[in-house]
């Protein structure tokens, strides 16, 4: 049986949940930086969990709870360490962590390709839990909390996202990356570059963490890679023929779906901060 949400139309969805959504974020983001930090923490273990769960339908069986805690453990180094609560050292504990992924595999005794799945299991922490562990460290600007880095960072994607996807229904034609992904379009990416653009000059008047001009980049490395990042995660769903990566998120289907773009602009952004910042 349908719950009144599901009988609503897509976009109706998207933006009842992405409402709801957005007030829980900012909120936590606003309140403390540990609220922020319970946050990034939860919305990264179940885009892990989910990650795992979607290669477990491929007939994989990677390591699922043990590579969400060590992803989830990387976060909570990060934080601590980037607070100055604990020392540099610490790092190191996530090599035993992650050498303990060996030594599990070797008493499944039912896993017939047991290196293929020490791979995914790597690769769900890789590709999920270190770029949200960067976004702690973004948000630790000198050792201290700053919620513009990130809110800034996040509205860019926002914008990004609806500006792709308002200008991909309405005007999309010349396919983008057809192989991949036959929906998106160029009329849909210059939609996003532009909306993204707009957020970006009120960043830069009203948030002083940043010249305004950094805001704009931030903002380009989130179109860009961000839409790589989208294409990723299309290919990988093609490489297991599913549609969404779940239903966790009404009208914008799972974490993974919603989060895909920040997972591979993280990398670029943080880079980006400590090179010219």
């Amino acid at each position: 049986m349908k719950t009144p949400l599901q009988n609503l139309s897509n976009l109706q969805q998207r933006t009842i949940t992405g409402l709801i959504g957005f007030v829980i974020i900012l909120g936590c983001i606003l309140y403390s930086e540990w609220s922020f930090l319970l946050l990034f923490c939860t919305i990264s273990s179940l885009t892990q969990l989910e990650f795992y769960k979607l290669l477990g339908l491929d007939g994989n069986q990677p390591l699922t709870y043990y590579g969400t805690f060590c992803g989830t453990v990387m976060m909570l180094l990060a934080y601590l360490i980037e607070q100055d609560l604990v020392s540099f050292e610490n790092y190191f504990i996530i090599s035993p962590l992650l050498s303990m992924i060996f030594f599990i595999k070797l008493y499944k005794k039912n896993d017939l390709k047991p290196f293929t799945n020490i791979g995914f299991t790597f690769l769900g922490i890789i590709y999920v839990a270190l770029p949200f562990s960067l976004i702690i460290v973004m948000a630790m600007r000198g050792g201290v909390y700053n919620y513009e880095i990130v809110l800034g960072s996040l509205l860019l994607l926002w914008a990004s996202d609806i500006g792709g996807y308002f200008a991909g229904t309405k005007f999309g034609k010349r396919k983008l990356f057809e192989r991949i992904s036959p929906k998106k379009s160029w009329e849909g990416a210059m939609g996003s570059a532009a909306f993204a653009a707009v957020i970006a000059f009120v960043l830069g008047h009203y948030f002083r963490t940043f010249e305004p001009w950094k805001w704009y980049c931030i903002g380009a490395i989130i179109v860009v890679v961000g839409t790589y990042g989208d294409l990723v995660e299309s290919l990988f769903k093609r490489s297991i023929a599913i549609k969404d990566s779940g239903n966790s998120i009404p009208g914008h289907g799972g974490f993974l779906d919603r989060f895909d773009g920040l997972l591979l602009s993280a990398p670029f952004i943080v880079t980006f901060l400590k090179l010219f910042s």
